[in-house]
């Protein structure tokens, strides 16, 4: 009995490890263009096709400075329950979303431009759908950050 129960929960670590997935190799910022979305709808990203329903979320604004807006948020960012702050460049940051039950990992993407915008991606590592996590996501980080509040 307590054999069964030790694989039991051996397959149950493995499997809650195995659905954060592998960090794609394609993240960052080439040219000035954060990765397209797969054709899968479980990403959305503020470079796609305004036209691409699926797909297309507006960038988050800001006025001041690139610095300053940066800094918020960082903040708003580091204030959430399984948040990890990836990569941190002067014009972009990389935060990992692990869900709370299975451990799936999304990828948040923001690049800072010369112009007092924030492109934006969100994307899951796995599965198909995403079931809309990652456009609310970005719209609560939206909310906070216009708004000055943390979510």
């Amino acid at each position: 009995m307590g054999r069964l129960k030790g694989m039991s929960v051996l397959l149950t670590v493995t499997m809650i490890l195995g659905c954060s997935g592998k960090m794609p190799g394609n993240l960052g910022v080439d040219r000035g263009r954060l990765a397209l979305c797969p054709d899968s709808p479980n990403c959305v990203s503020s470079q796609s096709d305004p036209s691409d329903r699926r797909h297309y979320i507006e960038p988050l604004r800001y006025r001041g400075t690139r610095a300053a807006a940066k800094e918020r948020l960082v903040g708003i960012l580091s204030g959430q329950k399984r948040v990890r702050i990836v990569a941190n460049r002067d014009d972009y940051l990389h935060a990992e979303f692990k869900s709370a039950v299975m451990g799936f990992v999304d990828d948040v993407e923001f690049y800072f431009p010369d112009e007092p915008v924030i492109q934006v991606r969100s994307a899951a590592r796995l599965g198909y759908s995403d079931f809309g996590v990652n456009r609310k996501r970005i719209e609560r980080i939206r909310a906070a950050f216009q708004d000055g509040t943390s979510w």
